[in-house]
């Protein structure tokens, strides 16, 4: 835990993290609900998926075009009588008779009898007859049941985050529901008497407030469910009531704001008499930090200013969020820098906002896009790596290979 001497050294950004993740783990044993394939995007799921039924479910056409017998259509052209035609969702028809073809839509199950399609790009239709200029062997476009998985087999695995492609196997196969771990929930509360909610007009010495969303939109990105978005001023009342009912609605809550040693400082001021521990990391931005535990739930205190709530977030709680979503951890790539970073400060990790450089679709470079300061939340817009800069290291020329995230 961060110590609360202000004498005591600030600790390192992986030690700060490390006990982040340790307080967090326990949030690895979710419990199960049964939702919706409809509602299922992203969820982790509890147990293997097996399918109910074959796919295809029955024997149909790859193609518009005409069902024949093989044999019928080897010695092309040949004209055939034709006996009607099946639609994709008919209950199905007579057996075709033999030396005549049937019109059949991408989809429809196939008579009896026929054994292949002929494509319509591959015909000419008379009235009542089609003439085939090019024949099919037996088999060709025809799509038989069981021929893309076969009911009892496995369908999707258990621990797989649900993509679009698996509720797209899932529905097809006639799942409704299925069993996914409960998200890990989490509240938000900025505070600060200055913010502002944007769409509203400003007061002198008022700012929007771009803190709860940023991370209620970084939670959700990273799996977890965000059930509260709140915000108060610098009254301790209003920031012990919100934190209580945030408490009981969630197992993780974010503070931002109030973390540092001015006046006003709200969340240290309530929170430090419920054992929370508050001091500095040695990270820019976002040394401030707060950890403590309320009601058995774990509350995240990061610093104000936008840049640092947002670094703080990625650098120090996404990994361990993402791991208990069942989330693969971000990339993260080693890249020669474009430019100088003419100055980092000595005995602080410093994470610059940069952007990937590409050739094609590889990157092959960094560059830096925003200067350090830590309200330069518009110029982060441009960023999508966070530049490491180790603690000791002061600067850096022009090619240095440096470590980067991505956000």
């Amino acid at each position: 835990m961060i110590s609360r001497p202000a004498s005591r050294p600030a600790r390192s950004a992986d030690d700060y993290r490390d006990t982040i993740e340790q307080l967090l783990r326990p949030l690895t044993a979710r419990p199960v609900e049964d939702v919706p394939v409809a509602e299922a995007l992203g969820r982790r799921l509890a147990q293997d998926q097996h399918a109910p039924i074959d796919l295809p479910v029955f024997r149909n056409s790859a193609m518009d075009g005409y069902a024949v017998r093989a044999q019928d259509v080897a010695v092309t052209p040949v004209t055939l009588p034709t006996t009607g035609v099946i639609a994709a969702g008919d209950p199905g028809h007579e057996a075709l008779t033999p030396e005549t073809a049937r019109k059949v839509m991408t989809g429809a199950p196939l008579p009896a009898g026929a054994d292949c399609v002929v494509p319509v790009e591959d015909t000419t239709a008379g009235d009542h007859s089609v003439r085939i200029a090019r024949g099919r062997s037996a088999g060709e476009f025809v799509r038989e049941p069981g021929s893309d998985i076969r009911a009892g087999a496995e369908l999707v695995p258990a621990a797989t985050v649900l993509a679009p492609r698996h509720i797209a196997a899932l529905a097809a196969a006639g799942v409704g529901r299925v069993p996914v771990f409960a998200p890990v929930r989490a509240v938000v509360i900025s505070t600060g008497s200055e913010l502002v909610p944007a769409g509203t007009e400003l007061r002198p010495g008022q700012i929007y407030n771009s803190n709860g969303i940023a991370l209620a939109a970084a939670l959700t990105a990273n799996g977890v469910a965000v059930t509260g978005v709140e915000h108060c001023g610098d009254e301790p009342a209003d920031f012990r009531q919100l934190l209580h009912s945030a408490t009981a609605a969630a197992d993780l809550v974010i503070t931002t704001g109030g973390v540092s040693k001015g006046d006003f400082e709200v969340v240290r001021e309530v929170l430090i008499p419920l054992g929370g521990e508050f001091g500095s990391v040695a990270m820019q931005p976002g040394g401030p930090q707060g950890l403590t535990v309320v009601d058995g739930v774990p509350v995240l205190s990061f610093p104000g200013n936008p840049v640092s709530a947002v670094v703080s977030f990625e650098v120090l709680a996404r990994p361990i969020l993402r791991h208990l979503s069942g989330l693969d951890p971000v990339p993260e790539y080693e890249l020669p820098l474009l430019g100088a970073v003419r100055r980092s400060p000595e005995g602080r990790r410093q994470f610059l906002r940069g952007r990937l450089v590409r050739n094609g679709t590889r990157p092959h470079a960094v560059e830096v896009v925003s200067g350090p300061g830590s309200h330069l939340v518009a110029s982060m817009a441009a960023a999508d790596v966070l530049i490491d800069i180790p603690a000791a290291v002061t600067e850096l020329a022009p090619g240095t290979t440096v470590r980067v995230w991505t956000l």
